[in-house]
């Protein structure tokens, strides 16, 4: 069968708890990615650096960063491996070869992710999907315990290398510890700029945007996302092929995994939080070996957020929100791009200007009311269509020709 004759797989044929998954982790990243949006970049990683940290904005923070911080991410992650062996197996099937197509899915998502970066917000994480992607094809037809061997394998190598940064910095020459040290803990002059270039207005956020977009995607992407990311999709492989993500296990197996994640996840992440807070946020440890214990705490975390839906999808209760969950899971792409769209609106200069202006408790209730609007447009826009527009427009590029939206034909 030729590819442009085959059309995607329809609503009803779609896994309900893949859906449900997708849905939890793109509602969920937008509780860390706001503050990305709303505050100086140094604030991700030093919540001391900016703003109000006292009191329940202190608690804001710490309960985002113990249930939040790379777990959502680490999600994404697990669930785009698992796509890729899902639609190789659908194609290969029929007898239609995948390769060409995912190349294509992964060429249009790399455009999609450098113009997101570069003309909307430097986070972006498509550009990374995109170019990992296409290595992690490579291994679709690999054994669960090849691709969970390969996977954990992988994602060793940011923390050695974290332990390398850290035990180096010391020999690291002045100029670039001054440079450094201005990234983690800058001064009043450079916050003020900052402020001063993103609310103005959207070329003038060019001055920003482009360098810590383009540091995203080379340093970042090569001591960290990469390896990270390509692990965790592998391991999403790998669990797509045991049937974790399809809520098919035991009870008593996601009951275990969930137990054992949230025990050793949480307890990390604890542990390392506190001894951040007590060396005072040092850009000589946090910067690095701060980080480790977050690092490894997150992926036990994503195990047990993983399991916990897994059991919440192969029970009955509360199918209503089954249901939404699972529209917004459905139109991923679209409603990730739309918090991009939303937030910078609220918060750069070509909009409302609120950047640097709203405190962490403030930041939550947004994330509120985004989640509300996401979880309704997701809703009613299925009601009528059989994508989200992204997602057809993708999909339409991939296919090399229109696809059929509306649920009324074909």
């Amino acid at each position: 069968m030729n590819i442009t004759n085959y059309n995607p797989i329809s609503p009803t044929q779609r896994i309900q708890s893949i859906d449900v998954l997708r849905g939890f982790a793109v509602l969920g990243i937008l509780i860390m990615n706001i503050q990305s949006f709303s505050m100086i970049f140094s604030a991700y990683d030093n919540p001391n650096v900016y703003g109000d940290f006292n009191g329940i904005n202190k608690w804001i923070w710490i309960i985002c960063h113990v249930f939040a911080d790379g777990k959502f991410m680490s999600i994404f992650s697990i669930l785009f491996g698992a796509g890729i062996v899902l639609m190789s197996q659908n194609l290969e099937s029929k007898g239609i070869i995948s390769k060409g197509l995912h190349y294509r899915r992964m060429m249009w998502l790399l455009i999609f992710g450098l113009l997101h970066a570069y003309l909307l917000w430097f986070g972006d994480i498509l550009v990374t999907y995109a170019l990992v992607g296409m290595i992690a094809f490579l291994f679709r037809k690999k054994t669960p315990k090849t691709l969970l061997i390969v996977g954990g394998s992988l994602i060793i190598i940011p923390f050695l290398l974290s332990l390398f940064f850290n035990w180096s910095m010391p020999y690291w020459p002045d100029e670039s510890i001054q440079h450094t040290l201005k990234q983690w803990q800058p001064n009043n002059e450079i916050i003020e700029h900052d402020l001063l270039i993103y609310r103005s207005g959207w070329i003038d956020q060019m001055e920003n945007r482009i360098p810590i977009a383009l540091t995203v995607q080379t340093f970042v992407f090569f001591m960290f996302s990469l390896w990270r990311v390509w692990g965790l999709m592998l391991i999403g492989m790998a669990f797509y092929k045991l049937n974790i993500l399809t809520a098919k296990r035991s009870t008593k197996f996601y009951l275990s995994y969930a137990l054992i994640g949230i025990l050793i996840g949480y307890f990390l992440i604890i542990v390392g939080m506190v001894k951040n807070f007590d060396i005072g946020w040092t850009m000589e440890y946090s910067m690095f070996k701060g980080k480790l214990y977050n690092y490894w705490g997150s992926i036990f975390v994503c195990f047990a957020y993983i399991s916990l839906a897994m059991l919440y999808c192969k029970s009955g209760l509360f199918s209503g929100l089954k249901n939404l969950l699972s529209a917004v899971g459905r139109m991923a792409f679209t409603n990730y791009i739309l918090q991009t769209l939303i937030c910078t609106t609220i918060f750069y200069g070509h909009g409302f200007g609120f950047y640097g202006k709203i405190d962490r408790i403030g930041q939550i209730y947004i994330v509120f009311a985004i989640w509300i609007f996401c979880v309704l447009f997701s809703y009613f826009w299925l009601k009528y269509f059989r994508y989200g527009p992204l997602e057809w427009l993708w999909r339409s590029l991939s296919y090399r020709k229109f696809q059929s939206i509306s649920l009324n034909r074909r």
